[in-house]
């Protein structure tokens, strides 16, 4: 069993940056590969970055390509969602996920969810 707690979400202006992280509890974090997604207000939810259990792999959709990086400390139990050159369209609840498969957080499907944290871009 894991307990995600997202934190770090606000309002931001556009152009700016948002650390987002999120506390995981247990002691088999190690074990879990980790991602992010996203839900906006009337559309589904979509995933936004992954990591594997040791953070030698990321993976993310060309969308937050090259603004958004995934990070872990495996030591503290944190992952953090770095966000940069934020957009109105990056508006969401943004929420935490594990999986023991690296490949099941791309494909939308983990095992643990967090309760999420929402970030308001304005332009």
């Amino acid at each position: 069993q894991v307990q995600l707690v997202e934190s770090g979400g606000g309002l931001v202006q556009a152009g700016g940056s948002l650390r987002l992280s999120c506390a995981a509890s247990g002691r088999t974090f190690s074990r879990y590969a980790m991602g992010w997604f996203r839900q906006a207000l009337g559309k589904e939810r979509e995933f936004v970055a992954a990591i594997n259990s040791s953070g030698g792999s990321t993976y993310y959709p060309d969308s937050v390509k090259g603004r958004f990086t995934i990070s872990r400390d495996n030591a503290k139990n944190m992952v953090y969602l770095q966000m940069n050159s934020l957009k109105r369209g990056d508006t969401a609840v943004y929420y935490c996920a594990a999986s023991l498969l690296f490949s099941r957080l791309s494909e939308g499907a983990p095992s643990y969810w967090g309760q999420g944290t929402q970030v308001t871009v304005s332009s």
